[in-house]
């Protein structure tokens, strides 16, 4: 057993075993400071023995020991940003301790002093805020740009501000910016073939902490030129100087964040880059100029708010980035072979860049490795193909799985786990933390079964994922593009109503429908909790008891129906039916009597069961003359199965209508 020690303040590393020159590290250390230390570690891909589980695990190679300069260059940086409060505050944020943690301090006029922690926000001070506090913060940052905008020169920090209507700055927000090495390395594969790579994330998620490793990483490491348009000093940071978290690459300021689209042409223009990087594309000049710098052949990495791909397909200043969305009229023999209606949506030409990462948070990634596929499977309602790569909180652990494409014309195929590429990832470092690896045994998948199939219609793919994440019930909800082997439908309700179709096909098959009237995350984790209460209460196999209801209902119809054509018309001979609940046998007695044939209810035990009697049988009619409870409740129950209403007429069969039973 080998034991290896990174600094003074990182706890040593063990070596655990090898297994074909590949080692598994276990890291003992609950350090928050572990990503800052490990990102010249090499790693490879191995894959588990569990199908589209892929855990990343490092290498023998000699494990290279960084020193504490960034951890000394950030203690520095963030000691100027504490600079800008009063010493009260100062003295009380650097006890506390979180501070490392820091993420902002926000200054209003007249109120209480905030700082913000992962762990919630903390009181700095029960004094308020003064109008001499924020002119002394003020005064020690660089100029505020006509976004209200400001930095502190070579740093990372973001200074923003609140102004009234006069123009007076009457709050601050003081927010810590971390350059974060190795960061990005869980894209490092998907940028290092010159691939173009959009990253999308609502705020605060760490999208340009990511993309200025990006940076760093593409500059530095594969000695590419990089150029990076950097409109509000958030990638570069403050000053003439660009922050040294940037590596190799140049940065280009925007003077006015209106006219980045013009400074994006300009940047390739005049200074010949392989790679442009671009912070926040936000207005459809910008994802203009975006798509004209892909058509000249140059990388673009850039970021995007967003929660998922959806969302920018549903932007009209931004879905031209994923290659724009129209509307097409199919023809007849086009719209009968897909199944739906002629006016569908299309993706109108190739999307800005090759893949796309949704940031969901600081540790987990979901890859689209073809924007492409991933626009045209949303479009068709079908399920994109999605990598979720994820850092364990526990610890250290990554994993990679994919989830299945599923395609309308190979529904048989679904639920087949791809195989990721391991050759490509094999020869790059691809994360920066050393993780203990946690096998996935047989034991432990089948624990991970999931508890129901759900077919959705309607409703995006990913906004049902989310959800279901959010409710804590990936293990027990799973979704299927097979309507036969699920055990719920969810639909949005306007698109049902216009395909009867779906709903006839659930009913058929004994699934419960549950509809929502808008397609928003709210409204889908209500319906789901709510099938899933259902499914909890059923005590069994969800919908199951609608199942037998249907099933038994068949068969006591059939039964009826067989005996009247084959015993009591054709023989003339009284039949006694299998004794069956009292409100099956009700539907039994209506049948005969479409048939103009009498019948009368008999009891075995405590059983009931039905006698059908033949023409000129002198016995009541005990279904005729007393129809009883059982009638009057399910009174329209035949019209489920086709059964006609009308009177009967005088044939000479004496039947009026036969009712439309299965095979």
């Amino acid at each position: 057993m080998l034991s290896l020690s990174l600094s003074n303040h990182v706890p040593p590393l063990t070596l655990l075993r090898h297994e074909r020159s590949l080692s598994f590290l276990k890291l003992r250390c609950r350090s928050s400071l572990l990503f800052h230390h490990l990102y010249h570690t090499k790693f490879l891909l191995v894959s588990s023995s569990s199908p589209g589980v892929v855990v990343i695990s490092a290498s023998s190679s000699p494990v290279a020991v960084p020193e504490s300069e960034d951890e000394d260059h950030f203690d520095d940086e963030l000691r100027r940003l504490l600079a800008l409060v009063p010493e009260e505050i100062r003295r009380k944020l650097e006890k506390h301790p979180e501070i490392s943690e820091l993420i902002e301090i926000v200054l209003d006029l007249g109120r209480k002093p905030l700082a913000r922690f992962p762990s919630g926000d903390f009181v700095i001070s029960d004094d308020a805020v003064r109008v001499k506090d924020l002119e002394f913060a003020v005064s020690q940052v660089g100029e505020f740009t006509n976004d209200n905008r400001a930095g502190i020169s070579r740093t990372l920090h973001r200074i923003s501000a609140i102004r009234n209507r006069k123009g007076e700055i009457i709050g601050l927000t003081c927010r810590v910016g971390r350059s974060v090495r190795g960061s990005a390395n869980l894209l490092r594969d998907l940028v290092q073939d010159g691939n173009s790579l959009l990253l999308i994330g609502p705020p605060g998620v760490g999208k340009t902490t990511m993309i200025r490793e990006v940076a760093r990483m593409l500059g530095n490491d594969y000695e590419k030129r990089v150029m990076i348009v950097d409109t509000s000093n958030e990638i570069g940071g403050d000053g003439d100087i660009p922050h040294p978290g940037i590596g190799n690459a140049r940065r280009m300021q925007v003077p006015n964040s209106d006219i980045q689209h013009k400074v994006l042409i300009e940047a390739v223009e005049n200074h010949m880059p392989q790679v442009i990087v671009i912070d926040e594309i936000g207005t459809k000049l910008e994802a203009i100029a975006a798509s004209t710098i892909a058509e000249r052949g140059i990388q673009l990495v850039a970021t995007a708010h967003g929660a998922t791909i959806e969302n920018l397909i549903k932007n009209p200043s931004l879905d031209l980035l994923v290659g724009g969305v129209q509307s097409v009229t199919l023809g007849d023999e086009e719209a009968t072979r897909r199944g739906g209606q002629k006016t569908v949506l299309e993706r109108k030409g190739p999307p800005t860049f090759n893949c796309g990462a949704e940031i969901v948070s600081k540790t987990e990634v979901r890859v689209h490795r073809s924007l492409e596929a991933t626009v045209d499977a949303v479009l068709a309602g079908r399920l994109p193909n999605i990598e979720i790569r994820k850092i364990k909180s526990h610890g250290v652990e990554v994993i990679m799985k994919k989830e299945p494409f599923i395609d309308e014309m190979t529904v048989d195929k679904k639920h087949e786990e791809e195989t990721l590429d391991v050759s490509k990832l094999a020869k790059e470092e691809t994360i920066s933390e050393v993780l203990p690896t946690k096998e996935i045994t047989e034991a432990e998948s089948s624990e991970q079964e999931t508890l129901m199939y759900l077919y959705v219609y309607g409703i995006a793919e990913s906004t049902v994922l989310q959800a279901i994440k959010q409710l804590e019930m990936e293990t027990a909800v799973e979704l299927t593009d097979d309507i036969s082997e699920a055990e719920a439908l969810l639909a949005l309700q306007a698109k049902i109503r216009k395909n009867p179709r779906i709903k006839s096909l659930a009913t058929s098959h004994g699934i419960p429908v549950y509809v929502t009237k808008t397609n928003s995350g709210i409204q889908v984790a209500k319906a789901i909790r709510a099938l899933l209460t259902d499914y909890e209460d059923g005590l069994g196999e969800f919908g199951s008891e609608d199942r037998l209801k249907l099933s038994e209902k068949m068969d006591a119809l059939e039964e009826a129906r067989l005996a009247i054509e084959r015993i009591v018309i054709p023989k003339k001979e009284t039949a006694d039916l299998l004794p069956r609940p009292p409100r099956i046998v009700s539907l039994q007695g209506k049948l005969v009597r479409k048939y103009n044939l009498r019948s009368e209810r008999k009891w075995r035990g405590d059983e009931m069961y039905l006698r059908i009697l033949p023409y000129g049988t002198e016995e009541d009619r005990d279904d005729g003359e007393d129809k009883g409870e059982f009638e009057e409740e399910n009174g329209e129950e035949l019209d489920e199965f086709g059964c006609a209403t009308g009177e009967s007429n005088d044939s000479p069969s004496g039947i009026d209508r036969l009712p439309l039973l299965p095979d």
